[in-house]
């Protein structure tokens, strides 16, 4: 039976073969032994090779948050690369293509969106060990993305908006409704907003958005009056705009404002999945459809991309043909 030694001086050999032409086996073999003796090798186990994968996410996540990314990216890319190492229990270097497109195919509840996303985190993660020289090849690189559904993102109608605004039952619920429609914050953007953050003389606030970029955003002259009322009624000193009811009064979590606007979504009619972001589509659509610019809806909503803001250049049927009544030349 063959040492450990010995096994390693095989497959370093046939490496070799492969890569040199005409290499003399003997000789390289003799002066593998040579170098080795001086060495105490122990092969990894098959579980050790197996449980390796962990070790390079952690090293994948710290240099991720070294560049700046937030706390609930990194939690995210931690949460989509575990659900990966628990279906494949296989060492990194002998993950290739097909393993990858099994794990994205092993459930068939998972719409094109969520394929997609996990995908992006593979391609990135593997990306970065092949940059680290820690393996060869990008496994997922040949993965191509699947075909997206075009669909237009579901905001509130102006009617709709009026029905959730009367079925608020205090300031706290009335100034969270109006703020994420005004300003087009994204949750994690509302849960972080300091009192401090607000210019009240200029309706504007300054927030930290995705990728750590600053942007400043904007209230209407209602919002920024429900807001006041708020502020000037709640208990404690937090810091944050929005906080908690009970003592001692800390900053919400996305969790909670998610909870609040189901309760404030039950007391309505209205059939629409109502949730955080569906005022963010709901403001950049209402900006839309009156006739501002895509560059400025953009930097509102703080995409780096401009085909991100494409999605809302929709057009109502009545503006489309009002826009052809106009422009066309009989």
């Amino acid at each position: 039976m063959q040492n450990d030694n010995s096994k390693l001086m095989n497959e370093v050999s046939t490496v070799a073969s492969i890569l040199v032409k005409d290499v003399d086996e003997t000789k390289l073999m003799l002066r593998l032994e040579e170098i080795l003796s001086n060495y105490d090798i122990k092969r990894k186990t098959e579980l050790e090779l197996e449980e390796d994968l962990p070790e390079k996410v952690e090293l994948f996540i710290d240099a991720k948050r070294l560049e700046g990314l937030s706390n609930l990216t990194l939690q995210g890319y931690w949460i989509e690369l575990n659900m990966f190492h628990k279906f494949l229990r296989k060492a990194t270097v002998q993950i290739n293509t097909v393993d990858i497109r099994k794990y994205l195919s092993s459930n068939s509840e998972w719409s094109p969106g969520t394929i997609d996303k996990k995908l992006s985190v593979l391609k990135t993660f593997f990306g970065w060990l092949m940059n680290e020289e820690i393996i060869l090849k990008n496994p997922a690189s040949k993965v191509k993305s699947p075909k997206q559904p075009k669909r237009l993102p579901k905001g509130l109608g102006i009617e709709e908006m009026e029905i959730l605004r009367e079925s608020c039952v205090d300031n706290r619920e009335r100034a969270l409704i109006e703020t994420l429609y005004a300003t087009g914050c994204r949750l994690a953007e509302l849960v972080n907003m300091k009192i401090t953050d607000i210019n009240f003389n200029e309706n504007s606030a300054k927030i930290i958005g995705k990728g750590n970029k600053e942007r400043v955003v904007y209230f209407t002259f209602k919002s920024m009056y429900h807001l006041k009322k708020y502020i000037n009624e709640r208990k404690g000193n937090s810091e944050y705009v929005f906080c908690s009811i009970r003592h001692p009064y800390n900053k919400v979590t996305g969790r909670s404002i998610e909870r609040l606007i189901n309760k404030i979504s039950a007391r309505t009619s209205i059939k629409k999945n109502i949730h955080p972001h569906i005022f963010r589509h709901t403001m950049a659509t209402h900006m839309m459809e009156n006739g501002a610019e895509l560059a400025d809806v953009q930097h509102i909503l703080g995409h780096d991309n401009p085909s991100t803001t494409l999605v809302y250049s929709h057009v109502s049927e009545e503006r489309k043909k009002q826009a052809h009544k106009r422009f066309l030349v009989s």
